[in-house]
């Protein structure tokens, strides 16, 4: 091919580079404003089933995401005021029993004796110098870690506010919203859109629906049985366990890894609850993983064990903890359009 004017062609093609780097930046210093927009249209889908059973019943939209959000606010508040003192209560028994054991005068020579006699040639005063020598060295950097930490709760705080802002409003729109993204599919394709597009959103909502319900069947189960085999803090174990229930796929075994761990605290806990604890959370996720799920989950798109993994993986690695709970409904939705797009497509040819 020959080219008649390459300075304009090079010119053209530097504007479109550099066209290229302009969104690409604006897309990074806007991520955080896409994650907020992101996490709270998947809220407001998780919420959509509820309006839409309340809708069901007679009420306008204005009424039932009205009755939702505040149902889901006085939920959360209840919570908090019933959990949060418990909770509170009990993480300072948990820190001072910490500091405790770390006050005792014969721990460090415990620690002592144990590094002795497991490492003879480990000179353990050198060990123990540097280690002091590092933290005075490095005081500047960790009070600055503080600062930081500090700052990302706030951060967090004042983005759990937008979210909420932005949930309530797209829950509230939400049919006006998917009518003005329907009439820009061409009429001819318009109804096999629309069926797959209420396909991919129903199937999101029951997602996010059955994943609150099982955190919550594992955090209220949790809390009774841990209260009963006498383990140590079992409001903060529960509230673990409900958390960790919140992430797909691994969140379950890692909230109960941790549970077991947290049951051997000396004097607090014992080898015996934490076996007990441990044979309980091996039954309860077979229950879970054979009979509530199926149960839970029967009205979201099943997705195969593989791709599960793969998408949490990939979810956790790209957006964190908001990546891996919104990974299993995005491949979901992939799966629909594979199978009722695709497939058709290539058969069709």
């Amino acid at each position: 091919m020959k080219i008649h004017n390459p300075f304009r062609l090079g010119f053209i093609a530097a504007l479109g580079v550099g066209l290229a780097i302009m969104l690409l930046q604006g897309v990074q210093t806007l991520s955080s404003v896409l994650l907020y927009v992101g996490t709270a249209l998947f809220i407001s889908l998780g919420l959509d089933p509820v309006v839409s059973w309340f809708e069901r019943r007679g009420l306008p939209r204005w009424a039932a995401v009205l009755i939702s959000i505040v149902g889901v606010l006085g939920a959360f508040a209840a919570i908090l005021v019933i959990v949060l003192p418990t909770v509170i209560d009990q993480i300072s028994q948990l820190v001072r029993r910490i500091t405790y054991l770390l006050n005792r005068s014969s721990w460090q020579n415990d620690i002592e004796a144990w590094v002795e006699q497991t490492f003879p040639n480990l000179d353990f005063p050198v060990v123990i110098q540097a280690i002091n020598d590092w933290l005075t060295s490095n005081i500047f950097s960790i009070s600055e870690s503080v600062v930081n930490i500090t700052v990302s709760v706030a951060n967090g705080l004042f983005g759990g506010l937008i979210i909420l802002i932005l949930t309530i409003y797209l829950t509230a729109s939400t049919p006006a919203l998917k009518s003005a993204i329907y009439q820009v599919v061409p009429a001819s394709k318009r109804d096999g859109f629309v069926n797959i597009a209420e396909q991919i959103t129903d199937s999101v909502g029951y997602y996010v629906m059955g994943q609150v319900t099982l955190a919550a069947i594992n955090g209220i189960l949790s809390a009774v049985f841990l209260t009963i085999i006498g383990a140590p803090f079992p409001m903060v174990l529960a509230v673990v366990a409900f958390i960790g229930s919140m992430i797909p796929l691994v969140g379950t075994i890692t909230g109960s890894a941790i549970i077991v761990l947290l049951c051997l605290l000396p004097d607090v806990g014992s080898t015996t609850t934490a076996i007990i604890a441990a044979a309980w959370y091996l039954v309860y996720m077979q229950i879970e993983a054979y009979v509530l799920n199926p149960r839970i989950m029967s009205r979201a798109v099943s997705v195969p064990g593989g791709v599960v993994v793969v998408a949490a993986l990939s979810g956790g690695a790209l957006l964190g903890l908001l990546g891996a709970l919104i990974a299993i409904p995005v491949a979901a939705s992939v799966l629909i359009i594979y199978r009722q797009v695709l497939i058709p497509r290539m058969n069709a040819r």
